[in-house]
C-alpha cells in the first residue's frame, strides 16, 4: 500500500504544477509574444517497500522539463509605425539590465528621452550588429521595411537584430515574454519579414487551457479519493492486525 500511496503522491505533484503551468497560461492569453507552454513528463524508476510478493520497482511520475509552442501567434494591427511583429521562426534581440542579449517576439517598441529605441519596458532594443539603436525624431517619421531596416528621411540608419536558434528547446526563459540563449548558438535569420504597424498576439487558446484547466482538477481530486481511500485501508489492516 506504502508503494501506490507515494506513486498517488508523486502524481498530485505533477498536476500541482501543470495546474501552475496551465494558469499562468491563461494569465498570458493577452501578453503578445507569449508562447503557450505544457508540462513535459516521464516514468522515474524507483525502490519500493519491502515485501515479500509485491513488485520488485515501480514507475513514479516525474516532471523534467516544460515544454513551449513556438508556433506564431496572429498579427493584430495597430497602426503605431514602432509596432513591428515577426513572420518566422526569428526573435528581437534586447539588451538585459545585466549587459546580456535577451530575444523576445514582443515588438511593442518605443523612443525614450535619449532617442534609443527600446522594448515596451525601456530595454534596448539592438540592431544586427548587437549595438542599440538611436533615432533622430527631428528627421521625421521611422519607416521600417520587410528585412528590418530602418529608414529616415530616405535614408536607412540600422537594421533591427533578428536571430534564429537550431535548438529552441535550449531557451530559457528569462521574463518578460523574454529568453536568453543558455547554451543555444544564435544564428542571424535570413527568412523572415517584419511587419511593421502590428504586434504579434499570444498564441494561448482560452478555451483550450481552461478544459485543460477542468481535466487536471479532476484528475487531482481523483488521485486525493485514491489516496483517501488507500490511508483508510492501511488504517482498517493496522486495526485488525492489533485485534489479532
Amino acid at each position: 500500500m506504502e508503494n501506490a500511496l507515494m506513486i498517488g503522491l508523486s502524481r498530485q505533484l505533477t498536476l500541482r504544477r501543470e495546474m501552475d503551468i496551465t494558469a499562468n497560461n491563461i494569465a498570458n492569453a493577452n501578453t503578445p509574444g507569449f508562447h503557450v507552454e505544457s508540462l513535459l513528463l516521464r516514468s522515474q524508476d524507483a525502490p519500493t517497500a519491502e515485501s515479500q510478493d509485491g513488485p520488485p520497482d515501480l514507475q513514479y511520475v516525474d516532471a523534467w522539463g516544460i515544454g513551449r509552442d513556438f508556433r506564431e501567434g496572429t498579427l493584430d494591427f495597430t497602426g503605431r509605425s514602432l509596432d513591428v511583429a515577426l513572420e518566422g521562426d526569428g526573435f528581437f534581440q534586447v539588451e538585459g539590465r545585466d549587459g546580456e542579449a535577451l530575444y523576445t517576439r514582443d515588438g511593442r517598441f518605443r523612443i525614450d528621452q535619449e532617442g534609443r529605441l527600446t522594448a515596451a519596458d525601456g530595454a534596448p532594443v539592438l540592431d544586427d550588429l548587437g549595438a542599440p539603436i538611436l533615432i533622430d525624431a527631428n528627421l521625421g517619421e521611422v519607416m521600417i521595411t520587410e528585412d528590418g531596416a530602418l529608414v529616415q528621411n530616405n535614408a536607412q540608419i540600422a537594421r533591427l537584430g533578428v536571430y534564429v536558434f537550431e535548438d529552441r528547446a535550449a531557451l530559457e526563459k528569462s521574463g518578460n515574454g523574454r529568453y536568453s540563449a543558455g547554451d543555444a548558438q544564435a544564428d542571424i535569420a535570413t527568412e523572415y519579414a517584419v511587419r511593421q504597424g502590428y504586434v504579434e498576439t499570444s498564441n494561448v487558446q482560452p478555451i483550450l487551457e481552461l478544459t485543460r484547466m477542468i481535466e487536471t482538477m479532476r484528475a487531482y481530486e481523483s488521485v486525493s479519493r485514491f489516496l483517501s481511500q488507500g490511508e483508510e485501508l492501511s488504517r482498517k489492516a493496522i486495526e485488525r492486525l492489533g485485534r489479532v
